[in-house]
């Protein structure tokens, strides 16, 4: 195994340490709580302010009879009270279940029940949405909205924490106790519910903190959705080093472009997509000076050459990538300015590298057999090391189906090289990855097969320049009808999110099968990928 240099464990590293989500908060609010925690519009919160706050939420939470290990959900844009919930939780052993607000209120409702989440908080957006599928919510008894007026049935949420004590409740919690329930896809289809730990979490903070270089004082721009692992982890390792979250509601690429040069911004988190728009989108992006800017941390998808010499040479600050996924809480390897630079000189194969193992933590490339093959050749991309999630919510077979020995089956087909740089090559999983959204081909396919005149269908990701990938569904129609590509998009329109639906659509008369009657789905796609070094936008 290709295995990242690393002190041996440490007490904050070993099994039996109680480090928790919230201790950097508390930290940062005993030692400097007049520092900026985060700002939003025209809302600032010092730590010290902050941390009442978190307090406060989780006081709530006591106060509500939630005992450790509930589960609560979580539906909104980007805002500070995100960041309470998260923190507020942490203290009170409770366990946010987030929602992704692009999905469809039938996809909420999935996840609220799978979860058993006793408890909803939604951003004024969708209120009515949720109301709508009230009948369907088996375990949810309190609704709390967040930012939106009053309506009926619900609590605000600062009226909700307002008579709490500002000190924290007296509930014992242990390092190894679930933090975050984030839901991610399946081969099945149906979206799973990973468990992480605060131990996953914090370890991982401690692991990847010398490849990102957050300093106190930053400010770090939010942009990137925090209901999302990615979104959430550079929020909690901005506070590990006492930093500031400059939180914009959804990513704008003009107000971003804008905050990145007049708002003293140090430190982002931009997905390729959100890099290409800033640059191409904004008039007048390279006249600008971000004279604060210091760092751009990327990942989710693979880079263009083009995009990053014009990034590089517009923002003039460092880039570094971070690959991983929601299983790994969520980082597994980085790519430093330096191997940037290197692959700018003269090394551009570089730029298709996920990067090199984070401390503590081992990468190998397994046959079908779990046997590690020698670098350069291509196979299923396992990670071990404390980052490794929990299992899946109440999903034991498929939990031990992904971690074998200890070893996370990611799903990807890559290979490693002599230096220990990692390369996705393909997707062992169907999982498209389009914008940094995940889309399960399933519930696509599913919609697709309602349709009266499609007789079998599939659905792949194919390249796209600003996406990574874009949804292409391939049918076969029932002999003797017919259909436009117009048609069968607008067919998925109201039934699924945007991200979801299809871009294009193919006819074919056959779809190819194996024996067992298996879509040969790399068949499908070849056509599409044929003369790139990396099948997949993302893991």
């Amino acid at each position: 195994a290709n295995r990242s240099p690393c002190v041996k464990k440490q007490d904050w590293y070993a099994k039996g340490s109680e480090m928790l989500l919230h201790d950097y908060v508390d930290y940062h609010a005993r030692e400097t709580p007049d520092a900026e925690f985060a700002v939003m519009g025209d809302q600032r919160y010092s730590y010290g302010e902050a941390n009442e706050q978190i307090n406060q939420v989780a006081q709530a939470f006591v106060a509500g009879g939630f005992e450790k290990g509930a589960r609560v959900a979580i539906l909104s844009t980007n805002n500070p009270e995100y960041m309470f919930l998260y923190y507020g939780a942490s203290k009170a052993g409770v366990v946010p279940v987030t929602l992704n607000y692009r999905l469809v209120p039938a996809e909420w409702a999935y996840i609220i029940n799978d979860a058993g989440a006793e408890m909803v908080f939604v951003s004024g957006g969708y209120v009515d949405q949720i109301d709508g599928i009230r009948d369907e919510l088996e375990t949810v008894t309190d609704f709390v909205s967040i930012g939106g007026a009053g309506q009926s049935g619900w609590t605000d949420f600062h009226t909700w924490i307002a008579d709490q004590p500002t000190s924290p409740p007296q509930r014992s919690i242990s390092s190894g106790d679930d933090s975050i329930q984030m839901y991610t896809s399946g081969t099945t289809g149906l979206p799973k519910g990973a468990v992480l730990s605060h131990d996953n979490l914090t370890i991982n903070l401690a692991q990847s903190a010398p490849a990102i270089d957050f300093r106190a004082g930053d400010r770090v721009l939010i942009v990137a959705a925090l209901l999302h692992v990615a979104g959430a982890f550079v929020a909690f390792s901005s506070n590990q080093r006492g930093a500031s979250l400059y939180i914009q509601e959804e990513f704008a690429p003009a107000e971003a472009v804008r905050a990145l040069d007049e708002d003293g911004i140090q430190c982002a988190l931009l997905v390729p997509a959100m890099i290409q728009a800033c640059l191409q989108a904004v008039p007048g992006v390279a006249e600008r000076s971000y004279s604060n800017l210091r760092l751009i941390v990327w990942g989710a998808s693979p880079i263009a050459e083009d995009t990053l010499r014009v990034g590089l040479d517009v923002f003039k600050c460092e880039f570094v990538e971070a690959f991983g996924m929601t299983e790994l809480s969520p980082i597994a390897t980085t790519m430093s300015y330096a191997d940037h630079l290197r692959a700018m000189e003269g090394s551009p194969g570089l730029l298709q590298s996920a990067g090199r193992a984070i401390t503590g933590t081992e990468i190998r490339i397994v046959d079908e057999d779990d046997n590690p093959v020698a670098n350069g050749v291509m196979g299923e991309v396992v990670v071990r090391g404390p980052q490794v999630m929990k299992g899946y919510w109440n999903m034991p077979e498929a939990t031990a189906e992904a971690i074998r020995d200890g070893w996370m089956h990611t799903g990807d087909a890559g290979t490693l090289d002599d230096e220990g740089y990692l390369y996705i090559k393909d997707r062992i999983k169907d999982m498209i990855v389009s914008g940094g959204e995940n889309v399960y081909p399933k519930t696509v396919e599913t919609v697709l097969f309602t349709h009266p005149v499609i007789a079998d269908a599939a659905v792949i990701g194919v390249p796209d320049e600003r996406w990574g990938e874009t949804v292409k569904a391939v049918v076969v129609l029932v002999d003797g009808e017919s259909v436009s590509e117009a048609d069968v998009i607008d067919y998925c329109r109201d039934q699924m999110s945007g991200f979801e639906r299809p871009r294009s659509v193919e006819f074919v008369e056959v779809l190819p099968r194996n024996a067992g009657g298996k879509v040969l789905k790399r068949e499908l796609r070849e056509p599409y990928w044929e003369g790139r070094g990396r099948r997949v936008a993302g893991s």
